[in-house]
């Protein structure tokens, strides 16, 4: 490979890199109605025309953002520390699952709220798939009583964006945290 070669694929990563931080940074200062793809390209020093080569569209680049955090979240259930990760009993897993995606949305909110709002994600019904499917396994494992895979999509339904922006603006964020908290320990503990 050329060094003009490593040197355009060097200076790709650090656009990409330079968009996502300009775009996270103006949501979390403007919100998702109030950042232009202007904004965030003066902001990360890079012409419009670069966001749309490399995301499409400001859809795409709402995806992109995204995605790299549910694969962190992902990765950490996947192979990161106990009790988040591998080698805890289920119900710990569980909760740790809650307060990890609970906090990913509350850090995320407003691009939670302009990813929900953009066109259909060709990734997200295979990451949905993911959590339906890492919640019912933990669930069938410390509630073998329950109907798992239903019960998963009831649980992951209580971390929903629009919800938790609305605790969010109304100074009840934590008061959220602990609901959801008491409502998966509940569930995990519950005896017949």
């Amino acid at each position: 490979m050329s060094n003009e070669s490593k040197r355009e694929r060097s200076d790709a990563v650090r656009n990409r890199r330079a968009i996502l931080e300009a775009t996270d940074a103006l949501l979390a200062e403007f919100g998702a109605d109030n950042v232009s793809i202007e904004q965030i390209a003066a902001a990360a020093h890079v012409s419009k025309g670069t966001i749309f080569h490399r995301f499409g569209n400001r859809a795409g680049l709402m995806r992109a953002l995204v995605f790299d955090r549910a694969t962190a979240l992902r990765d950490a259930v996947v192979s990161g520390a106990p009790p988040l990760g591998p080698g805890a009993p289920a119900a710990d897993r569980l909760l740790a699952y809650f307060d990890a995606m609970f906090r990913l949305v509350v850090d995320n909110v407003e691009l939670m709220i302009a990813y929900d709002d953009a066109a259909e994600d060709p990734h997200a019904e295979a990451i949905h798939a993911f959590w339906y499917g890492h919640i019912a396994a933990l669930l069938s494992e410390a509630r073998p009583d329950a109907d798992a895979e239903v019960l998963s999509r009831v649980l992951l339904s209580s971390v929903n964006g629009e919800l938790v922006l609305h605790h969010i603006r109304t100074d009840q964020t934590e008061r959220l945290a602990e609901t959801i908290h008491d409502l998966v320990e509940s569930v995990v503990t519950h005896r017949h």
